[in-house]
């Protein structure tokens, strides 16, 4: 292109020189076929201004020399402006680390497919990489370019010649596919840019390995803009993610109206936290064998004004992803400690912490402020965390554990034999009690193999010194051989649902729960030591 714009400019110039030339020439040949020139040579001779004239003709022919290389300068220069423009435009639609387009240039390429009536079926691929941080974090930036540039190869490898490839941002890329009818040629393609992104990618000596998952949008005419195109894959490729990614999901029009009702839920959640619409529900947890009450676990509940009692599978996770569940957790418990308050002093409550908040350093003291303010004893309350808190920053649970049982919060380790917890943090992490998950619970009367594998965390505890509880108990016979290998409490329908508030109350008054002797507490400890316990764990 550069030397076509060169030969152009070349060319213009010669033809402008000839015309000035000829137009000179075509006065010259006037004048003398006119006789124009018979007073003006007479003049020359008569006067001898011969050398006058001379020096006037070389003196204009050093002028228009002077000009024509102005002109030529002045040309170059223009050429070089328009060469860094077109430079500059080519990188502006293009991604500088990959060399693959941009978003931009997807847009137009998708643009221009669609308009020239492209005859196969035009779809957008968005591929977003799996477990992509993790490289930056270990290994650092540089070899996690190293990845998005292996990355670009393999797509422009895997794909038909003809696909546009760019690079969205960050570690997303998308692809524009022509394919013939159906959709059984995009499922081997998208399951091969899989395969192929899977592979491991060689860098300094490491085997780094990543994985993609693929949304799949159609990009005809009637889809809309190229950025609603876009949209469409990005919110299959979530889908995808949501179904446990190293996968591809094809755009329906069911994913844009869960994203929009996610997306109401999620301002309803905000409201509904700062206005107490969510409320604990308490279900009892007992001693075995006597069955007598010792506590209830506190279970969240969203008094929804449209849709009613929400449980928490329908606002949790929401609340997680978000970043609102350190809110909620709060709002929970400070209730749920002023509804104990007038209860029999013995009994405990037991509350979930999300793993985000095991990584807050100030949990400890979060808590002391609502114990404090509710005036809630901190022996009566339990904290129950899930094995996932435990994997993702063991060191920040360690001090974090430590700081509440300072306080004299004891720490349950909730649904063990589902996660990733280990002898090695059973060890290291002094926990108070292990809840045995339902899952195992609920078969353990058709399962044997389940129930060797409850017998054998019941005394795993045992021997660790940890009181255990099993979750999910709905049949006697499921008390009965509990309490014979040695479990300590349980918890399920079989001794009650998750009631309100008025409802503990009303079988409290009513003595409809027998909560049996009051549990020894443990040595009180004065504010003062606590906040300086805090501070020493943490």
């Amino acid at each position: 292109m550069a030397d076509k714009r060169k030969a152009s400019w070349g060319s213009g110039e010669l033809y402008d020189l000839l015309c000035l030339m000829m137009l000179g020439t075509c006065v010259w040949l006037l004048g003398v076929q006119l006789g124009a020139f018979r007073s003006l040579d007479r003049l020359i001779i008569e006067h001898n201004l011969a050398d006058l004239f001379k020096l006037g003709f070389f003196m204009g022919l050093g002028a228009v020399a002077a000009s024509a290389s102005k002109s030529l300068r002045l040309r170059r220069a223009m050429r070089e402006r328009d060469a860094a423009e077109a430079r500059a435009a080519e990188t502006a639609r293009h991604d500088p680390l990959t060399g693959l387009a941009n978003r931009r240039l997807f847009a137009e390429r998708l643009d221009e497919r669609r308009a020239g009536g492209s005859g196969g079926r035009l779809s957008v691929f968005v591929v977003d990489l799996d477990r992509f941080k993790p490289v930056n974090e270990l290994y650092g930036y540089e070899a996690g370019n190293a990845v998005l540039r292996a990355v670009g190869e393999r797509l422009v490898r895997t794909l038909p010649a003809e696909s546009t490839v760019a690079r969205l941002d960050g570690d997303e890329f998308a692809a524009l596919v022509e394919s013939g009818p159906g959709g059984e040629g995009l499922a081997r393609l998208a399951q091969g840019l899989i395969a192929a992104l899977s592979a491991p990618v060689t860098w300094l000596g490491h085997e780094i390995k990543v994985g993609a998952t693929v949304g799949i949008a159609a990009a005809g005419p009637e889809a809309g803009s190229a950025q609603a195109v876009l949209h469409a894959a990005d919110l299959a490729m979530g889908q995808g993610k949501r179904d446990g990614r190293g996968t591809y999901r094809v755009f329906e029009s069911a994913m844009d109206e869960a994203l929009k009702a996610r997306a109401r839920l999620e301002a309803d959640l905000r409201v509904a936290i700062d206005a107490g619409q969510i409320e604990p529900y308490y279900q009892p947890v007992v001693a075995l064998p006597g069955q007598t009450v010792t506590g209830f676990e506190v279970l969240a509940r969203w008094r929804h004004p449209e849709h009613g009692l929400l449980m928490p599978s329908a606002f949790i996770p929401v609340a997680e992803e978000t970043g609102m569940i350190g809110d909620l957790s709060y709002l929970i418990l400070r209730r749920a400690c002023l509804d104990a308050r007038a209860w029999p002093n013995h009994l405990q409550l037991a509350v979930n912490i999300a793993p985000q908040q095991f990584q807050d350093s100030e949990l400890a003291l979060r808590i002391l402020a609502i114990l404090t303010e509710t005036g809630f004893q901190a022996h009566r309350l339990e904290v129950e965390i899930t094995e996932t808190a435990i994997v993702q920053d063991l060191e920040a649970t360690r001090a974090t554990l430590g700081a509440l049982q300072a306080l004299g919060v004891r720490v349950a380790l909730d649904d063990f034999g589902t996660g990733y917890s280990s002898l090695y943090h059973l060890r290291e992490l002094r926990f108070d009690k292990l809840k045995i998950d339902r899952s195992y619970v609920d078969s353990i009367a058709e399962d044997h193999e389940r129930a060797k594998l409850v017998d054998a965390i019941i005394k795993l505890g045992n021997s660790l010194g940890l009181v255990t509880t099993a979750e999910g108990i709905e049949t006697k016979t499921s008390v009965d051989w509990l309490a014979s290998q040695g479990c300590d409490f349980g918890q399920g329908y079989l001794f009650g649902k998750p009631m309100p508030r008025a409802e503990i109350d009303r079988r409290l008054n009513e003595g409809l729960l027998d909560t049996g002797p009051v549990a020894p507490k443990r040595d009180a400890v004065s504010k003062p030591v606590l906040i300086e316990k805090i501070e020493k764990a943490a």
